[in-house]
């Protein structure tokens, strides 16, 4: 069982990450993107995601990447996520989402959701380093 990707985003940061991931893989990663507009109707788009999570019934989980915690793609996404928990749907949703993070959620996929979950945010982590060379003061 693998695990569906969506990228909920801010306009065109999904469209970005996907041709990142697309440039360094060789191939076109298999996500969805939905890039929230700034006049976006909320509900609207949270049907939307809706709609894509039912599109292959419950056998499949779907982990959501979303880039900043509080912000309107994320409260889309919450909402959706919601709505598709109560369905008895299996989602998940992580913030914060680097390039890293998206890499490891394409190239990682694992049996168990939810610690698929956590390594694509160990993912995210691993790729935040302080590259500033040690000061010899």
């Amino acid at each position: 069982m693998s695990t569906r990707i969506a990228l909920v985003m801010h306009d065109p940061l999904g469209a970005a990450f996907q041709a990142c991931a697309r440039h360094v893989l060789g191939r076109r990663p298999d996500l969805t993107v939905f890039d929230i507009v700034p006049d976006a109707d909320p509900a609207d788009q949270a049907a939307r995601i809706l709609d894509w999570v039912r599109a292959d019934g419950a056998q499949e989980p779907v982990l959501m990447l979303c880039d900043l915690y509080g912000a309107t793609p994320f409260n889309i996404a919450v909402q959706a996520r919601r709505q598709a928990l109560e369905n008895g749907y299996m989602v998940h949703l992580l913030t914060g989402t680097n390039a890293c993070m998206v890499l490891k959620a394409l190239t990682d996929q694992q049996e168990n959701p939810e610690s698929f979950s956590e390594r694509v945010r160990q993912g995210a982590l691993r790729g935040i380093v302080n590259a500033e060379p040690p000061c010899d003061c």
